[in-house]
């Protein structure tokens, strides 16, 4: 019996996982992870790296993908916090091409979010501070890495922090509006 739920999001391969909490008196046990019953799922990835951030409230990362030959998959969770991941469609046969998906993810939901090659994805933490643990099915290559601009006016993302009150790396400051970026999957 799997432990897992998968959640249809509306873009192809974008999936929201929803794991089992069992909990009492002394606290929880929660299988975040099992490759078995994410195949019997319908999800055969195969994980290489285990990212983790600490980040305080405000802070916007993002938003970023690698390009192939070394795009990667990336499942996304939150380890304490709330947050709200977005994520952007790079796909350009896709349908759902340059539409951004949001949700508001925290230690206490159980989910986790299934980030295919071919999107671009960021983050907000709303709380004081929060934790992210995120696998990845490729390894990380600096030279590969993009960036679209968190504030592209042709996305609208609700980020739920106003402006100046978000804290931006100088880097992501400079990524380049979608229309002026460059991609492959």
């Amino acid at each position: 019996m799997s432990k897992i739920k998968i959640i249809e999001t509306g873009f192809d391969d974008l999936k929201i996982i929803a794991c089992t909490k069992l909990g009492d008196e002394r606290g929880y046990f929660m299988e975040s992870y099992n490759y078995r019953d994410m195949k019997q799922a319908g999800i055969d990835i195969r994980f290489v790296q285990d990212n983790q951030s600490r980040s305080k409230k405000g802070v916007l990362r993002g938003l970023h993908y690698q390009n192939a030959p070394y795009a990667q998959t990336k499942m996304v969770r939150v380890l304490s916090g709330h947050i709200v991941d977005v994520v952007l469609d790079l796909r350009i046969e896709k349908p759902t091409f340059g539409k951004v998906f949001q949700l508001e993810m925290t230690a206490e939901s159980a989910q986790q979010l299934l980030v295919p090659k071919g999107f671009a994805h960021g983050f907000i933490v709303l709380s004081d501070s929060a934790d992210l643990l995120y696998k990845s099915d490729e390894f990380h290559y600096p030279e590969y890495e993009g960036g679209i601009i968190y504030n592209d006016p042709s996305l609208a993302i609700d980020w739920k922090i106003a402006e100046p009150e978000r804290i931006i790396s100088d880097r992501d400051k400079k990524h380049p509006l979608l229309k002026n970026a460059q991609f492959s999957f």
